[in-house]
């Protein structure tokens, strides 16, 4: 038998297709929005606006601290270049701030520059810890009402700062001034590529050095840096003793600067319309401020009328602006040092100015606001503002204002706790019913509500429609349930919720009833 060629020949299978090679660019990491070339073009310009602005602020704050004005820019540079990488807020510029200063100039007066530095050196372990603990969440416990008279008061801060510089000045200092405003709020309805306060620095400077005008200058605050600062220990010994010293200072450090640093953060995710983590704002915080320390800088925490400069003025939204504000400042200042001394005040305390109009949160005090707004967050929001300006300390203000509204909220809530009473038609039971919530500023007024003499022997106590808070409710129901005992009268208490009655039953039992 002939076996054909056909059949002995398999037929053959066709090779799977293979499929096509993954592109390189989808293996790389998304590309960062920085490197846009409208929004680099923004972030570098925003991060050279903010550095000549921080140039006379650091070296005012250095004065205030006692230390010399290279200790200020060398924490500028420091805290603004580290926080761009470890923070948890973009955008948000930290260096050396007033706050910080009036907190640990004592110690420098009393103790020397080395316990300073140590004491900032501690205090960002504190932050790092307190961050650490979670106290980045406590930030939602801060009312609407406080945090609009920290704008409001910052912005009053900013613009008192500035009046110095106008007051007792030669007379040309005064055109300048207003000069540089109009060019800050004419130019950008015709252009906005170049930041108008960047335009009105450079014109002012130019007309000044060119016309020979004699006006204070950034110069005359004192002498800039000619170096990069150098790490190092702190000069001190290490010993008990020096950590006592320095841990009251360090622990009031870290708290006003975490507070001042969250506070901003919180108004710049509003800004901005984005969220940023807290927690990690604090620990980086902590960690900026140690770096700053080594280095030989006095601390810091986040500058809000900076930030403003930043984000609101600048429109500057990444992390690259803050480095490059902290990055400017060092080149600024060391390679361009006779420059930027040049550069007249008036052309600084204008931009300043324009800051502090378009930080300050003019809708809060319009007349149709507070006519719609209840008194008791007027009252918080005035409060606040009082106390900032009065201590020129914004942390107190928050707290002082942050207890306010507290207080402000217990009242209005207590009003809403409600008693009612249903007497049964053959007089043999009464029912009493509970509405609102129960806590020590509503509880407390129950107990003196019922009838404890001519009630009938059988009462019941309706809580359906309410809500126990606290130890000092339960000690009131324990109260009003005693004193009808002692008349020899049941008290039936029902409706508690879950939550209540789980209160109750663990606490009561501990609790002795006030007579």
């Amino acid at each position: 038998m002939t076996v054909s060629s056909d059949s002995a020949t398999p037929t053959p299978v066709p090779a799977p297709a293979s499929a096509p090679a993954p592109r390189i660019s989808s293996l790389l990491p998304p590309r960062p929005s920085w490197l846009s070339p409208k929004v680099l073009r923004t972030e570098v310009l925003a991060g050279l606006v903010v550095a000549l602005a921080l140039i006379p602020e650091a070296i005012s704050f250095s004065i205030i601290a006692g230390v010399d004005p290279a200790i200020g820019l060398f924490a500028s540079f420091t805290m603004a270049v580290t926080i761009a990488v470890v923070g948890g807020r973009p955008a948000m510029i930290s260096a050396a701030t007033g706050a910080v200063a009036l907190v640990i100039a004592p110690l420098n007066r009393e103790h020397g520059f080395g316990y300073l530095i140590a004491a900032v050196v501690l205090a960002g372990v504190f932050q790092i810890v307190l961050g650490a603990l979670g106290v980045g969440r406590l930030m939602r416990f801060i009312p609407r009402s406080v945090t609009v008279g920290f704008v409001n008061s910052l912005a009053i801060l900013v613009f008192m700062a500035q009046v110095p510089q106008l007051w007792h000045v030669p007379w040309p200092v005064y055109p300048l001034f207003a000069a540089g405003l109009a060019l800050m709020v004419f130019l950008p309805r015709l252009t906005t590529v170049i930041p108008a306060p960047l335009v009105s620095i450079v014109a002012l400077t130019v007309i000044t050095v060119a016309a020979g005008i004699a006006v204070p200058t950034v110069g005359d605050k004192g002498a800039l840096p000619s170096s990069l600062p150098v790490p190092g220990l702190p000069d001190v010994p290490f010993t008990l003793d020096t950590l006592t010293t320095i841990a009251p200072y360090a622990f009031a450090m870290a708290l006003v600067g975490l507070m001042e640093s969250l506070m901003t953060a919180q108004l710049v995710d509003e800004i901005t319309d984005t969220r940023s983590s807290k927690t990690r704002e604090a620990v980086g915080q902590g960690v900026a401020n140690i770096v700053t320390g080594f280095f030989g800088g006095m601390g810091g925490c986040a500058m809000i009328g900076q930030t403003m400069v930043n984000v609101k003025v600048s429109g500057a939204r990444t992390r690259l602006s803050t480095f490059l504000a902290g990055a400017f400042l060092m080149v600024l200042c060391i390679a361009f040092g006779p420059v930027v001394s040049d550069i007249p005040m008036a052309a600084l305390v204008a931009v300043m100015v324009m800051v502090c109009f378009a930080t300050f949160d003019w809708r809060s005090v319009a007349p149709g606001t507070l006519r719609r707004m209840p008194a008791g967050e007027i009252l918080v929001m005035v409060i606040t503002v009082v106390c900032v300006v009065a201590t020129h300390n914004l942390a107190v203000g928050v707290v002082v204002g942050s207890v306010t509204a507290m207080v402000v909220f217990a009242r209005r809530v207590a009003r809403h706790a409600d008693l009612g009473s249903v007497l049964d038609p053959d007089g043999g039971r009464i029912v009493y019913t509970v509405t609102g919530q129960l806590f020590f500023a509503s509880a407390n007024e129950l107990v003196d509500r019922f009838d404890y003499a001519g009630d009938p022997d059988r009462i019941v106590l309706d809580l359906s429609a309410a809500h126990i808070w606290d130890a000092s409710s339960v000690a009131v129901l324990d109260t009003i349930e005693q004193r009808y005992a002692q008349r020899g009268k049941t008290l039936d208490i029902t409706g508690l919720n879950a939550p209540s009655a789980a209160l109750r039953s663990t606490v009561g039992a501990t609790l002795t009833p006030a007579g």
